[in-house]
């Protein structure tokens, strides 16, 4: 890549920034009032542990609330916002004929589009989140070793990437069909209950564990938070990064084909 392709997704980038820091107010908001269900998280897990009057696979409930404030943490850290959404409008309504005529890779422009909207959305939605951390900092227990920082910092940054090229795929859909909600919520609704969001995923029985570890959506938010947590660690560290690199590949040639397929139709049929 020459420098002038360089600065070219560096202006995509800078563009991106101005373009998303008009709606950080709706991103200060949208934060704010996301982080409702976790006072529905807090009593609920508060009535299981009671009702049980001990732990729970080795969580207990100052842990698992702890659990879910990471969770909420790395998923405005590395989640998409929108971004399935503009790219199928790209591609609906044509907006990508000028984009195909220029020197650049859509993926990378995308990229760099979703880069600087996830920079806008961490500065503005942080403020929130940390009253949230330090009125529960009571249950907040930092890592003493810092490869552990280091592990969980790799692990989130493929996360982040592995949930664009995911969106990215799916956005795809939009060459073949008008309106791509539908997939998109069938996926998100997978993500959200085998991704780690509605419970930690080593509650599971040891079997269920074993085939969620080959799934994606294990590496999309849970693996990093166990990593910091240091749930794994040791050949378990090893093994997971290892599984969540392989998923980072194949979710970047998945985009990939899925934009060769998808253009070949469009050009196709006269887009």
């Amino acid at each position: 890549m020459t420098r002038a392709t360089i600065d070219k997704y560096i202006s995509v980038f800078n563009i991106g920034l101005q373009n998303t820091f008009v709606y950080r107010w709706n991103y200060f908001l949208r934060a704010l009032f996301g982080l409702i269900p976790l006072a529905g998280t807090v009593f609920l897990w508060s009535a299981i542990f009671k009702e049980r009057g001990g732990g729970l696979h080795g969580y207990d409930y100052g842990s698992m609330i702890y659990y879910y404030l990471l969770t909420i943490l790395v998923s405005n850290l590395v989640t998409p916002t929108e971004d399935e959404w503009q790219i199928a409008a790209d591609i609906r309504e044509g907006q990508i004929n000028s984009l195909l005529t220029k020197p650049m890779s859509y993926l990378v422009y995308r990229l760099s589009i979703f880069l600087s909207g996830r920079l806008v959305y961490t500065f503005v939605t942080l403020p929130p989140i940390a009253l949230i951390f330090i009125y529960f900092r009571h249950y907040i227990a930092l890592p003493d070793q810092v490869m552990t920082y280091v592990f969980a910092s790799i692990s989130m940054a493929m996360a982040a990437f592995m949930q664009f090229f995911i969106t990215y795929s799916l956005a795809m859909m939009a060459f073949w069909i008008l309106e791509i909600s539908t997939i998109v919520f069938i996926v998100y609704s997978f993500e959200y209950f085998l991704g780690g969001q509605m419970f930690p995923i080593d509650i599971m029985p040891n079997a269920v564990q074993a085939v969620m570890k080959w799934l994606p959506f294990y590496y999309e938010l849970f693996c990093p938070v166990a990593i910091f947590l240091w749930r794994l660690h040791g050949p378990a560290l090893a093994e997971a990064l290892a599984i969540q690199t392989g998923w980072l590949f194949l979710t970047w040639a998945a985009a990939r084909a899925m934009w060769k397929r998808g253009l070949g139709h469009y050009q196709a049929v006269g887009g």
